[in-house]
C-alpha cells in the first residue's frame, strides 16, 4: 500500500494525543507531569494492585515448584515448563500496565529491522525478530525491562527471555526465588566471582533442543536482555559514570551513563556460533521537561499506584551482525560499544529535539487513520499502539496448572475413595 498519502501531524511533545486536556502535561522548564490520582485513590490503588500482583507471583511460585521435580526427571520437560511460567509473569506486568496504567507506545527502527514490526487487525504491536538473539538497551529508569519484556509477548517471546541483573534482587520475597526458577543471571558486580557464575549460564543457554518456533531444531529460543550501562540514569549514577570517563579519558555522554564491555562481551564471545544478531533499543520516555532525568518522574510509585505513567514510550530499534562485531579484542570491542552508545546519545538528542525518533514516517501518522494504513506505516517501520494483551482470557493461564491440580485432589472424594 501507498504510505505517501498519510496526512502530516504536528507533534506536540507535552500532549499524549489519546489524552483528555485536563490529562495533559503542564508546560514550562519546571513543570511536573500532573498526578492522575489523590492520595486516597492512591491508597486504594496500591492495596488492588499490589493484592493482585502479589497473588500472581505466589500463584506462580507454587506452579514453579509443583514443576520443579521435572529437573530430574526430564530436563527438556523441566525448561519448557519454567518457560510456561515466565510467559505467566510476562502477562502479570502486561495486564498490570494494560490496566493500571495505559500506556501509548511508538516503535520505530532502521532499515535492519525493515519488516519486522507490524500492527496487527485489532491494532497490537506484533514484532517478527529471531527466536534467538542478544538484546541490548540504554537504561533510562526502572520500567525500562517491563516494556522490554512486553515487546517479548508480541513476539511469542515473553518465555524466553534471560536477563542479567544485579544479585540483590535475588533476595526479593516470592519474586527473587522466582527468578531464580527462570534461569534469570544475578550479578555481584565481581567479574572474579560474576565470570564462572555467568559462564555456567550461558552454558546452559546454548542448550540443544528437539522443538523451536522456527523448526530450526538447533538451540533453545532465547533472548539474552543485558544493560550494558549496569544500572538506572540518575544523578548520583551520572556523577559516577564521568568520574569514571575522567580516569579513563572517555568522554561523557548527554543522556546515558558510559556503558561498560566486560560482561556483553564475555557473553557475544560464548554465544557467537549460536546467536546471529545483537538487537539494539534506544529507549526514551516523554513528559518530563527537556534537560532533566526521566527517574525523577517515572518511578514504579509513580507509574502503577500514582497513575502517572509516561505520556508516551518510544523505542528505537536496529540489530548488529554478531560476525561483524569485534570479539577477538576487548579494547576493539569497548571502542565498537562506545561508538554505538555515542550514536544512541545521537538518536536521543534527535528525539528531545523533535520529540520523536528519525524514522521515514516518523510525525506523519495520524491516529485518526484507518488500520490498513497504519499496518502499512508499521511494515515500513514506524508503529504507535499501547501496552495491551491479545485477550484477557490469557490471564488464566496463570492460575491453569494449579485448578488443575486442585481438580486432581477432588477427584479421588468425587469416585469416594
Amino acid at each position: 500500500m501507498d504510505t505517501s498519502g498519510l496526512r502530516p501531524r504536528k507533534h506536540d511533545p507535552q500532549r499524549d494525543p489519546t489524552a483528555s486536556p485536563k490529562e495533559q502535561l503542564p508546560n514550562g522548564p519546571d513543570a511536573e507531569p500532573r498526578l492522575k490520582h489523590g492520595l486516597a485513590m492512591q491508597l486504594f490503588r496500591s492495596l488492588l494492585l499490589a493484592t493482585w500482583f502479589n497473588c500472581c507471583c505466589v500463584a506462580i511460585l507454587a506452579t514453579q515448584v509443583i514443576g520443579s521435580p521435572l529437573y530430574v526427571i526430564n530436563k527438556d520437560y523441566y525448561y519448557s515448563y519454567m518457560a510456561y511460567t515466565k510467559q505467566s509473569f510476562g502477562l502479570v506486568i502486561t495486564a498490570l500496565t494494560q490496566w493500571g496504567c495505559p500506556t501509548f507506545v511508538r516503535v520505530s527502527g532502521d532499515k535492519s529491522i525493515r519488516g519486522q514490526v507490524h500492527i496487527a487487525e485489532d491494532g497490537r504491536l506484533k514484532t517478527q525478530f529471531p527466536e534467538r538473539l542478544v538484546l541490548i538497551a540504554n537504561h533510562q529508569v526502572y520500567t525500562d525491562w517491563i516494556y522490554l519484556w512486553w515487546v517479548a509477548y508480541t513476539n511469542v517471546m515473553h518465555g524466553r527471555i534471560f536477563i542479567i541483573l544485579k544479585e540483590s534482587l535475588k533476595y526479593i520475597p516470592i519474586i527473587g526465588q522466582g527468578m531464580t526458577f527462570y534461569g534469570f543471571i544475578f550479578m555481584a558486580r565481581k567479574w572474579l566471582s560474576d565470570k564462572p557464575r555467568l559462564q555456567h549460564r550461558l552454558e546452559k543457554l546454548k542448550t540443544r533442543h528437539t522443538r523451536s518456533q522456527s523448526g530450526s531444531h538447533q538451540y533453545d529460543p532465547m533472548w539474552l536482555l543485558i544493560f550494558p550501562e549496569g544500572t538506572n540514569l540518575s544523578v548520583n549514577t551520572r556523577r559516577r559514570s564521568k568520574e569514571y570517563g575522567a580516569k579513563q579519558g572517555i568522554s561523557s555522554l548527554k543522556h546515558e551513563l558510559i556503558p561498560r564491555s566486560t560482561g556483553l562481551f564475555f557473553c557475544l564471545q560464548q554465544l557467537q556460533d549460536t546467536v546471529e544478531w545483537v538487537y539494539d533499543c534506544t529507549v526514551a520516555y516523554e513528559g518530563p521537561p527537556k534537560g532533566s532525568l526521566p527517574d525523577k518522574y517515572f518511578t514504579l510509585r509513580s507509574t502503577y499506584l500514582q497513575g502517572r505513567p509516561p505520556t508516551s514510550v518510544n523505542m528505537h530499534w536496529r540489530r548488529f551482525a554478531v560476525s561483524e562485531i569485534p570479539l577477538e579484542d576487548q579494547d576493539e570491542f569497548d571502542s565498537w560499544l562506545r561508538g554505538r552508545w555515542t550514536e544512541k546519545d545521537q538518536l536521543l538528542d534527535e528525539y528531545y529535539e523533535a520529540g520523536r525518533f528519525p524514522s521515514e514516517l516518523a510525525g506523519s501518522i495520524d491516529v485518526g487513520l484507518g488500520s490498513e494504513e497504519r499496518r502499512a506505516a508499521a511494515a515500513a517501520g514506524y508503529a504507535e499502539t499501547h501496552v495491551r494483551l491479545g485477550h484477557w482470557v490469557e490471564i488464566g493461564r496463570i492460575f491453569m496448572v494449579l485448578i488443575g491440580v486442585v481438580v486432581l485432589c477432588k477427584i479421588p472424594k468425587l469416585v469416594g475413595f
